[in-house]
């Protein structure tokens, strides 16, 4: 069986990919249009293996990294699920109370990637909360493809009362300073645009390749950092209408498009991971946070 490589992929297999990530095709038609694809002794197993993520040898922080304070805590969401599980982080030493950072998952529960970005954010300074928006249905199940069905099943509505109610507990926190952003990747790109538009008080926000809000857009008071994907045409549509409304209601915003890479490059579990966009994407987000969390 031919060993593939990122290199090796076709951008239509990542194009599938994306549509049956987002409930587009399900998982019998994407592997029947994946069968184009398998020739010259890649087989359509194969192919599935390297487009789904890979948890065991992609994390950047260790679990029990020393340098971190990292647990699974409850709070309560009224409005929304009700107890709702989440991962608390915090840099074990630190002096004074840290900028707060909701970190919001994809369309699939709080998996292992998203634990890991919470870690690397409280690594760089912060305290964070990464809820699972599954929690009411039992928790992330252990992988994306029963994730992504779970969720479907609860409200989006809801769901984004469950990280409002997470923004709360965090600035409510003994070690938080009251100025709490939140970062999130595409479902989650989509919560953080709409948290910025109900919270006039969050200090930020950062969605990656996120859906834009299409009302309300003059109650957005955070400061805004928005990054898509170049090849992202389904996201990145939304965009220049938002982009306009941003600049009619004078809303602060900087934009990043990162050239020749797919909708999830920042995730690292999977082969469209873009290891330079994502760095640079990740930097930019850490810098804007010192800079409104401090």
């Amino acid at each position: 069986m031919k060993h593939l490589k990122k290199e090796d992929i076709q951008q239509e297999v990542f194009d599938l990919y994306d549509a049956y990530a987002h409930n587009k095709l399900t998982r019998g038609d994407f592997m029947k249009r994946l069968g184009m694809y398998a020739v010259g002794g890649v087989t359509v197993a194969s192919l599935m293996s390297f487009l789904l993520p890979d948890y065991k040898t992609t994390a950047v922080v260790a679990k029990n990294d020393p340098k971190l304070s990292s647990e699974m805590i409850t709070y309560q969401s009224p409005k929304g699920g009700g107890a709702i599980n989440a991962l608390l982080s915090k840099p074990k030493k630190h002096k004074g109370a840290l900028g707060g950072i909701v970190v919001v998952h994809e369309n699939r529960g709080l998996n292992p990637y998203i634990e890991d970005t919470a870690r690397r954010a409280a690594l760089a300074g912060f305290i964070t909360i990464a809820p699972d928006a599954l929690t009411p249905l039992g928790g992330y199940p252990g992988n994306d493809d029963e994730g992504r069905t779970m969720q479907r099943k609860r409200d989006r509505g809801e769901m984004l009362e469950d990280f409002i109610a997470a923004y709360e507990y965090l600035k409510n926190h003994k070690d938080c300073n009251g100025k709490v952003g939140v970062v999130g990747f595409c479902f989650g790109g989509w919560i953080s645009n709409m948290m910025a538009v109900r919270l006039p008080d969050l200090a930020a926000a950062a969605p990656y390749y996120g859906g834009q809000p299409t009302e309300d857009i003059d109650q957005i008071k955070a400061p805004l950092q928005l990054h898509y994907a170049g090849l992202d045409e389904r996201v990145n549509a939304g965009w220049p209408t938002y982009e306009k409304a941003l600049q009619e209601h004078n809303v602060e915003h900087e934009a990043f498009v990162y050239p020749e890479v797919n909708h999830g490059f920042h995730n690292t579990s999977t082969p469209r991971y873009d290891k330079e966009a994502a760095e640079l994407a990740w930097q930019r987000t850490i810098t804007f946070f010192e800079k409104h969390l401090s």
